[in-house]
């Protein structure tokens, strides 16, 4: 019953259930994988303490920047040279931009420093300067940002001198030196140059390393371990449907209850064959048919003819004797009076 799963187009079946399920299995372990590395990766960081309250460090030994270094303080010696402003940030549940000054190291590379947040629009708020000469920053240090990142505008069409995405591919097409792959925030805000409490540079808070938490992408990928494996079932499934559906289709067949090609008469897969159709009459079942309804016809026409006539028949001689009855009386009761007429006419 089962040998049509050795038939070519049961093979290609058979190949795509026995690649698809072990498909399934490996994606859906990975995605499972990668939520289980988020889960450490925070559990570590809870019990890790606040990067900010450790010791400085120089720049080049915390590069490059991963889930361990960032937020650690960073030392950087420099000049500071070009300057940037980043519109679309939000601090305190407030709007505003950050302003980014690229600090020259004794090395000639720039690092990115985000010396703090102003409220409004960019280009539109005067910016405190930064300062002259060669200065000693310590920041928190952070990845260069993508365009996952919070805040991030990579749309592009900015003004001259603002920057959607703080990060060193960014940053290159816009000066003629290289830049650190990372950038640091500073902890306390610098007050020179400002005109009030307004206008006062105020701090960014470094940002946790992206994937170190449970976010929404670490439930995603719970999500999405369920879901592979729902396709694997799903194909295990569909296969047992199918060849259960061949099975009773072979079945049928070999008990005769529908022909080998799976298609019936004109009339169903109950019906006599040559009951019905155009040349039917010429096999058993049409002769069948043929022979009924000549007898039908011959037999159910004399007997109604016959019934026909015996109506009629019956109509005409009770006709017939009903009038026959009455011209006898009628004959009798003028013969009684001929009679009397003529004894009255004889005795007078």
């Amino acid at each position: 019953m089962y040998r049509f799963l050795l038939t070519p187009r049961w093979w290609g079946i058979n190949l795509f259930v026995v690649l698809a399920i072990p498909f399934c299995v490996f994606m859906g372990t990975w995605q499972l994988g990668r939520f289980e590395d988020r889960v450490q990766s925070h559990e570590q960081a809870t019990k890790q303490p606040d990067p900010s309250t450790r010791a400085a460090e120089p720049l080049d030994e915390l590069l490059p920047v991963d889930k361990v270094t960032s937020g650690r303080p960073a030392v950087a010696t420099g000049t500071y040279a070009d300057q940037f402003l980043v519109p679309g940030r939000e601090l305190d549940d407030r709007r505003g931009f950050y302003v980014l000054t690229l600090l020259r190291t004794e090395g000639g590379k720039a690092l990115p420093v985000v010396r703090g947040w102003l409220p409004g629009t960019a280009g539109s708020v005067p910016v405190p300067a930064a300062p002259q000469g060669e200065v000693t920053v310590t920041g928190d240090l952070q990845a260069s940002e993508n365009i996952h990142s919070n805040g991030v505008n990579a749309r592009g069409g900015l003004p001259e001198g603002q920057l959607g995405m703080i990060s060193a591919a960014s940053l290159v097409n816009l000066v003629d030196y290289d830049v650190y792959d990372a950038w640091i925030t500073l902890p306390e805000a610098e007050a020179g140059g400002a005109a009030g409490p307004d206008d006062a540079l105020k701090p960014v808070p470094a940002a946790a390393p992206q994937g170190s938490g449970l976010d929404l992408k670490a439930f995603q990928n719970l999500g999405y371990t369920g879901e592979w494996f729902v396709f694997a079932g799903f194909v295990l499934f569909m296969w047992f449907r199918l060849v259960r559906r061949e099975a009773e289709t072979a079945r049928d067949v070999a008990l005769g209850l529908v022909p080998e090609d799976g298609a019936t008469g004109v009339g169903g897969a109950g019906e006599v064959p040559g009951a019905s159709g155009d040349g039917g009459a010429a096999e058993d079942g049409g002769a069948g048919g043929a022979a009924k309804a000549a007898g039908g016809v011959e037999t159910g026409g004399a007997g109604e003819a016959a019934g026909g006539a015996v109506v009629e028949a019956g109509a005409g001689v009770g006709a017939v004797e009903a009038g026959g009855g009455a011209e006898a009386s009628g004959g009798a009761v003028q013969g009684a009076q001929g009679s009397k007429t003529a004894g009255t006419s004889h005795g007078s």
